[in-house]
């Protein structure tokens, strides 16, 4: 029996986001072929964690948390529900529990929330290297929309488009 819930995240959970966010994203880089000294820059530690501060509780963001027992072990940040788009900006699970289902869970809280609020596309970029977030965005039905950005490493960012419906 899967004991996974998801809520909204709350300030005292901040610690436990930007750990989920840094294991989640120095796997991925890694995988990808990023310099180690890269992934332990203490500049971009800061920004995540400035940048979840933000996202939780914020206006222009909401902030979910998926906990397993009394652990944090997925986080997820997405814009503000507004015209016709919604941004997902970062979905994240740990490392140690992947495969479990939390990432598909995540996602669907986010397209539940835009059918709420009768938004028809969600919207995100993933970087080009980072294949296991490719094929789920794909299995989720997201396809890429042809954009792209510069991103670590001399790869890409790909943004990616979902019908809601």
């Amino acid at each position: 029996m899967d004991t996974t819930t998801i809520r909204t995240a709350a300030i005292d959970d901040l610690a436990a986001m930007v750990e989920v966010h840094t294991q989640a994203r120095t796997a991925y880089y890694r995988a990808g072929g990023l310099a180690e000294a890269e992934l332990a820059d203490p500049v971009e530690h800061a920004e995540r964690t400035a940048g979840w501060r933000r996202a939780i509780g914020g206006e222009r963001h909401i902030a979910l948390c998926a906990v397993r027992g009394d652990r944090v072990v997925g986080v997820l940040s997405m814009g503000a529900l507004e015209e016709g788009v919604c941004e997902l900006y970062q979905l994240h699970v740990r490392p140690g529990s992947w495969g479990l289902g939390i990432g598909s869970r995540l996602h669907a809280a986010y397209l539940a929330a835009l059918r709420d609020a009768l938004v028809p596309y969600g919207r995100l970029c993933v970087w080009e290297r980072n294949g296991r977030a490719r094929e789920f965005y794909v299995r989720h039905g997201w396809r890429a929309d042809g954009h792209r950005t510069p991103g670590p490493g001399g790869a890409d960012y790909l943004r990616t488009r979902l019908r809601v419906g």
